[in-house]
């Protein structure tokens, strides 16, 4: 699960750092390109040429070579890297990482990182268990990092408790075996919708709506780090491009339906988490419309109705997974919503629920699906709302 993976390993200050030499060996054995960076405590215990020569790649530890002026780019670190591993991490590391400190170069490239990032602490057993340390660890699980907890044995300082660093053979499986679960969804191909639409009235103006894109962009995001192929249909937004996965981007309805029908033929999972307009201009001035009177009126007609399209043409082998965005009798009309557009499931969230919604990064959302089976969640960050809506497509799977 390795092979070809780009891996980005930072070592830190302790005197496990000689086990770094023997994780480099490991991966590079699994077929990964590894690239490291080192602390300067780090290299009181290890030497940067050891592990330069095992990971064929120069080992960094500063922001620029003082000889050469070249500056060590910490942000293009962190977009090559497919996944990053922190062995051994300090307890100073962490706390920086924890409290978003960046002194250093792997600091750095740990703040710019978008890959997912592996942990794995290595200090005296009195220092693991610290108060201070046990928060931290709880701040950068939350942040999304995964931590390969320490092993149990003998210590440098003579103990003998928690606080020795994983065996780097445990730590290569670790990873190759999450990144296996990561994979979970490898050889689907996914099709996702996200953002507003905007209906041009002339040439300025629009009639649009609040969507900013976030809750499409964090499934596309979670949905790709599962190992499926993403194809991500956004309307307007200022959201990033994200690595990996193919981003059409679209501005009005008609595009979106263009759009969507050619790529639903190939699609195994549909999304249609955009906020696509009901109703469109019937006639698109071709000059800005003067402000003459006190009135003003645009005769509107409907947009097609896509994911009932969609509903029409999907086949057996298809998954289909519309959203409902409701004011009032909300879960009678996104049942309606999911029986009458042939959907699998439907995501339902409510403007009443406080902190939820347009713009926002919290969502509280209630799954229903087709047998009326229904699942209501908390108040979440719209990427663990995404973790959910992943978990319920796995289950269909």
């Amino acid at each position: 699960m390795l092979e070809g993976k780009n891996i980005l390993l930072g070592v830190c200050g302790s005197i496990a750092s000689y086990k770094s030499a023997t994780i480099v060996r490991l991966l590079v054995k699994a077929g990964a390109n590894v690239r490291v960076i080192m602390t300067k405590d780090a290299t009181h215990f290890i030497t940067p040429l050891t592990l330069s020569t095992l990971s064929k790649n120069p080992v960094l530890v500063d922001y620029f070579n003082q000889e050469t002026g070249e500056w060590n780019n910490h942000v293009e670190l962190a977009a090559w890297a497919n996944l990053i591993l922190i062995a051994p991490a300090s307890a100073n590391t962490l706390a920086k990482f924890s409290g978003g400190l960046c002194d250093n170069l792997l600091a750095a490239v740990y703040l710019s990182a978008k890959s997912k990032i592996y942990l794995a602490p290595a200090m005296d057993l009195d220092m693991w268990k610290h108060p201070a340390t046990q928060r931290n660890i709880h701040h950068l699980e939350s942040y999304g990092n995964v931590v390969i907890t320490p092993a149990y044995g003998e210590l440098a300082s003579g103990l003998v408790g928690e606080g020795r660093l994983a065996e780097p053979e445990d730590i290569c499986r670790f990873i190759a075996e999450d990144t296996e679960r990561k994979a979970i969804l490898k050889g689907k191909k996914v099709l996702i919708t996200a953002g507003p639409t905007y209906e041009a009235i002339d040439p300025v103006r629009f009639i649009g709506n609040h969507s900013s894109g976030k809750m499409g962009f964090a499934i596309a995001e979670e949905l790709f780090e599962c190992g499926a192929d993403v194809t991500l249909i956004t309307g307007p937004t200022h959201l990033k491009e994200i690595k990996g996965i193919r981003r059409i981007n679209i501005t009005s309805s008609q595009e979106m339906l263009k759009n969507t029908l050619e790529q639903y033929i190939d699609a195994n999972i549909t999304i249609m988490s955009a906020a696509v307009a009901d109703y469109r201009p019937k006639e698109i001035a071709t000059e800005k419309i003067k402000k003459d009177s006190f009135e003003f009126a645009i005769e509107l007609v409907k947009t097609t109705d896509i994911l009932h399209k969609l509903g029409e043409l999907k086949t057996p082998n298809q998954i289909l997974i519309g959203f409902a965005l409701e004011t009032e009798n909300e879960e009678e009309n996104a049942i309606k919503k999911l029986t009458r557009k042939n959907l699998d499931f439907i995501v339902l969230n409510s403007l009443k629920d406080i902190g939820a919604g347009f713009k926002s990064d919290l969502n509280k959302i209630t799954i229903i699906d087709k047998f009326l089976k229904k699942e209501t969640f908390p108040l979440k960050s719209k990427k663990e709302v995404a973790m959910d809506i992943r978990q319920k497509i796995l289950d269909l799977i």
